[in-house]
């Protein structure tokens, strides 16, 4: 078990790294280190009704730039009450150029991990600079402009499954109707998805996912009236199709099949799911799946063929699909690039003074079998400190029980009349 860490993961208000930044605090509590979010999409309403006051753009630039520095301001009063090791924001967090010149003068190391595409997304260019640490998904000269811009401790973090959400379910037969297709696709509706499932329309298909707005072609084909649909029933819907295209987005004028520079994380969530897809080609996918845990496609010709052949053979989609699951648990969970990334992070983060404190010795002894159970519960190690086992109960949803109970009044009792420790 690694040196317990106190991280605090700081979500966006909204958008694809919401769930991948979720999936990174269950990886970091399974590796045994103490969680704490910084729930930024509490704020997303408020700043949303910020676009309906009918202000002009120079107005409302100001009041959205004045509301996030606030939001910045309560990320740093998170920071001050938790005392993390580690503040690592997800692509698109609300932490403001000055936040993190704080952060940095306080020592408190950041890490970002820059789950999108540089080239859709350029913000990336303004912020970078000011973490300590920060995470792609691409290669090619990425690293070699983030130093150029002020960031040299740059490197290659792929995406990855949580098998705890991405994974194979026990559908019943209602299930399957609702969800199931021949085929299907879950994901935003890009201009060259909308090209390339035009092609498909001969097929059983079901398209589901937002921003299809204006699509007629396909209208018949999109569940929901293009509502965005959440991660249980994406589950859901990867077990129940019988090829799930992975078609990668391009904004590339007329490029049907892309050759991008990243993989997305649907790759590999329904490969932990056991589902079968098939997947256009990526520069990287190489370097992640062997030949035979993925069935992949170069244009819409292949995808066409690969559709019928996979169709009329279901032992060769099983094979596939097991190949693939079995290489995303070996190797792709967000627990991986967790323990990666924190690798690359303890060159910033400080060494913590073991302080000899026998504290399960304040423990009823006929309780204390029961700490044992509760530390492997909570993915803690024997050897955690009373102050972060404290801040992991409290963290807890749902009732306490007797044993947690005692711990939290332990807490108390110690502020009370043990007086403050040296230093605090």
């Amino acid at each position: 078990m690694t040196e317990t860490r106190r991280i605090l993961v700081v979500l966006p208000m909204y958008g694809g790294s919401l769930p991948i930044g979720r999936y990174c605090g269950n990886a970091l509590r399974e590796l045994g280190h103490v969680v704490e979010y910084f729930e930024a999409p509490d704020f997303f309403g408020a700043f949303s009704a910020l676009k309906t006051l009918r202000v002009g753009t120079d107005r409302l630039d100001y009041l959205e730039n004045s509301f996030l520095q606030v939001v910045s301001q309560a990320i740093l009063a998170k920071v001050e009450a938790f005392g993390p090791d580690l503040v690592l924001a997800m692509a698109q967090a609300p932490l403001s150029r000055q936040a993190l010149k704080r952060l940095r003068r306080d020592k408190v190391p950041t890490a970002m991990w820059f789950v999108e595409d540089r080239e859709v997304f350029p913000y990336w260019k303004a912020f970078a600079p000011f973490y300590d640490l920060f995470a792609v998904i691409q290669k090619g000269d990425f690293a070699q402009q983030l130093a150029a811009l002020g960031q040299p401790n740059s490197f290659y973090l792929p995406l990855a499954a949580d098998p705890g959400v991405h994974r194979p379910l026990e559908l019943s037969a209602v299930e399957r109707r609702k969800y199931g297709s021949e085929i299907s696709f879950v994901g935003a509706g890009y201009p060259n998805r909308r090209l390339a499932f035009r092609q498909l329309t001969g097929h059983a298909l079901r398209i589901w996912g937002n921003d299809w707005d204006g699509e007629t072609t396909l209208a018949p084909y999109l569940q929901r009236e293009g509502a965005r649909i959440d991660t249980d029933e994406v589950v859901r819907i990867f077990n129940a199709t019988t090829i799930n295209v992975n078609l990668h987005s391009s904004v590339r004028p007329g490029v049907l099949v892309g050759d991008g520079d990243f993989v997305n994380p649907r790759t590999f969530e329904l490969a932990a799911c056991g589902a079968f897809q098939l997947v256009d080609r990526r520069a990287l996918l190489s370097e992640l799946f062997a030949d035979g845990e993925l069935a992949l496609f170069s244009d819409m010709a292949e995808l066409r063929q690969s559709i019928e052949f996979y169709l009329a053979h279901p032992e060769a989609r099983s094979e596939v699909a097991a190949r693939g699951q079995a290489r995303v648990l070996a190797e792709h969970t967000y627990a991986h690039r967790m323990q990666t990334l924190l690798q690359h992070a303890s060159a910033f983060m400080q060494v913590k003074e073991i302080q000899p404190e026998d504290w399960r010795a304040q423990i009823a002894p006929h309780l204390r079998a029961e700490v044992e159970a509760l530390l492997a519960r909570l993915s803690l190690a024997p050897t955690v400190s009373f102050e972060d086992l404290v801040w992991a109960v409290r963290s807890r949803e749902g009732r306490l029980d007797r044993l947690e109970t005692a711990i939290l009044f332990l807490d108390e009792w110690k502020k009370l009349y043990a007086g403050p420790r040296p230093g605090k």
